[in-house]
C-alpha cells in the first residue's frame, strides 16, 4: 500500500508540508492570519456593521474565536500524530496564547464596554450567572498557562510539573466550551459541534491512533523468543575404539571423578 504522505509523480506532500512549516516566513504568516478576525471585527465596529448592539456582539465575537483557537491548539498534537508532519508543532504555543489574547479582548469588553468597570455589577454577575462563572475559570487557567509559557518558565519549573501544569489546558478546553452552551438558550446546535469536537480531541489524546502504523506491543505481551541451547558436539570415536559412555546432561565420567 502506498504511503499516504505521497503524491503522484513521487512528491513527498509530508517533507513538503515540514519544509514549508520549517520556514522562517511561516510563524509571521500563521502570527498575521490569527490577527485578521480581530481587524475585521474592529473593521465592523467602525463602520457600524456589527447589528444594533455592537458591544454584545463584540463579546460574543472575540469569545468564539477564543474557543477556536484554543481547539485549533489542542488539534495540532492529533494532526501531528495523524499526519506525521512534526512541523505542526512550531505553532502550538503561538496558537494556544492568541487563545489567551482573544479570551483576554472577550474579557476585557465585557468589563469595559458592557459594565463600564462596574466591579459590584460583574461580581454579582460571576456569582448569579453560572456560565460566568464557568467562563472566569476558564480565563484563570489560560492566564497560568499562558504566564507559564516561556521557555524560562520550563527551566524554572522543571519538565515534569510543567507538563502536568499544562494538562490544565485540558479543562481549560471543556470549560469555554462549557461557557458557550449554558450562555446560548436552548439547545443550539453550535455550542454542541464545539463541545463535540473538543471531547473528541481530549479522547484522541487519552487513545492516540496513527495511521501507517502498526502498534507495537506492550512489554510482556509479546512473543516469548526461546533461546537455543548450544551443545559441544561429541567427538567421534576412532576407528576400532567403543564410543566413550557419557552421562544424560552429556558430561563424561571420566572429567566428573
Amino acid at each position: 500500500m502506498a504511503d499516504p504522505a505521497s503524491a503522484a509523480g513521487g512528491v513527498d506532500l509530508r517533507a513538503a508540508a515540514n519544509a514549508a512549516l520549517a520556514s522562517r516566513w511561516a510563524k509571521p504568516a500563521v502570527f498575521i492570519l490569527c490577527l485578521v478576525p480581530l481587524v475585521w471585527t474592529v473593521r465592523l465596529a467602525y463602520t457600524g456593521e456589527l447589528g444594533a448592539e455592537p458591544v454584545l456582539e463584540s463579546v460574543k465575537v472575540s469569545g468564539l474565536w477564543a474557543l477556536r483557537f484554543l481547539l485549533i491548539a489542542l488539534a495540532l498534537t492529533p494532526l501531528r500524530m495523524l499526519t506525521g508532519v512534526a512541523g505542526l508543532a512550531r505553532f502550538r504555543r503561538m496558537l494556544g496564547l492568541f487563545a489567551f489574547f482573544y479570551a483576554t479582548v472577550h474579557l476585557s469588553t465585557y468589563v469595559g464596554l458592557d459594565r463600564f468597570f462596574d466591579w459590584a455589577a460583574i461580581w454579582k454577575d460571576i456569582v448569579k450567572r453560572p456560565y460566568i462563572t464557568v467562563g472566569m475559570g476558564a480565563f484563570l487557567i489560560l492566564t497560568a498557562l499562558a504566564a507559564t509559557s516561556t521557555d524560562g518558565m520550563v527551566k524554572r519549573l522543571g519538565g515534569r510539573r510543567w507538563r502536568a501544569l499544562h494538562k490544565g489546558v485540558f479543562v481549560a478546553g471543556l470549560a469555554a466550551c462549557l461557557h458557550f452552551v449554558m450562555l446560548v438558550k436552548g439547545w443550539q446546535t453550535a455550542p454542541l459541534v464545539y463541545a463535540l469536537i473538543c471531547i473528541g480531541l481530549l479522547a484522541f489524546r487519552r487513545w492516540p491512533i496513527r495511521l501507517g502504523r502498526r502498534k507495537e506491543p506492550r512489554f510482556g505481551t509479546g512473543p516469548v523468543r526461546t533461546s537455543s541451547v548450544r551443545t559441544r558436539p561429541a567427538a567421534s570415536p576412532r576407528s576400532g575404539e567403543a564410543p566413550e559412555p557419557r552421562f544424560p546432561d552429556g558430561s563424561s565420567p571420566a572429567r566428573r571423578s
